[in-house]
């Protein structure tokens, strides 16, 4: 197990190595400032100049040249094969909220083993920002402000239950299993209320309402 590593009192920018934008980078950075690489996510932020503040992981993914441009105390290395890099940062980053970008959109078994730590942690602190939507463990009670229409998914990472308020196709009634019903491509009729009884179900919004996530915490 590792121990911490980056504390901070303050939001942090969590980097794979997995496609993001540049400017979803830079909006992240600009509301997180503190700025940590799981692996081969520092190939990608020393290519776009950037040099995090720490880099966490079994480096398999690690650039010589990208390990040569990093000071080496911001190295850190885990060389453990139980974990992925992501759930590594997560043990060792302790935050009040992580943004993590990066981890969506390539391969299929990493991204789903973002979905697998979300959901076994309960990393309520961490919202993944991909190319097109925010993902995020329900908390136990969610009020969001949506505006009518608005995309709302909630898939189940165990068999859980929930109360729903502003939803097209409230949920009070659903069994949400991994194997069974899920809430995916559901609508906001306004704002929404959310309370998760049992289980664990993933929030899955449109990117634009990430400022408005970030509102709620």
């Amino acid at each position: 197990m590792s121990s911490v590593i980056v504390q901070s009192r303050f939001p942090v920018t969590l980097l794979g190595g997995g496609q993001s934008a540049h400017s979803d980078l830079s909006e992240a950075l600009a509301l997180a400032p503190t700025l940590v690489a799981a692996d081969g996510g520092a190939n990608v932020a020393i290519a776009g100049g950037l040099v995090p503040d720490a880099v966490i992981g079994d480096f398999d993914s690690l650039a010589a040249a990208t390990r040569a441009a990093i000071p080496a105390d911001r190295l850190h290395h885990i060389a453990e094969q139980d974990s992925t890099d992501f759930e590594k940062c997560l043990r060792a980053i302790d935050a009040p909220l992580i943004l993590a970008l990066g981890f969506t959109g390539a391969r299929i078994d990493h991204e789903l083993a973002v979905w697998n730590v979300l959901a076994r942690r309960r990393a309520g602190n961490t919202i993944v920002v991909g190319a097109e939507d925010i993902v995020f463990l329900a908390p136990e009670r969610l009020s969001l402000d949506l505006a009518p229409g608005t995309r709302f998914s909630l898939f189940p990472m165990s068999p859980a239950r929930a109360t729903s308020r502003g939803l097209r196709w409230p949920v009070d009634a659903v069994a949400f299993a991994p194997d069974g019903r899920s809430g995916t491509s559901n609508e906001a009729t306004g704002p929404v209320e959310l309370t998760v009884t049992s289980g664990a179900l993933l929030v899955i919004l449109p990117r634009a309402c990430l400022r408005e996530v970030l509102r709620t915490r």
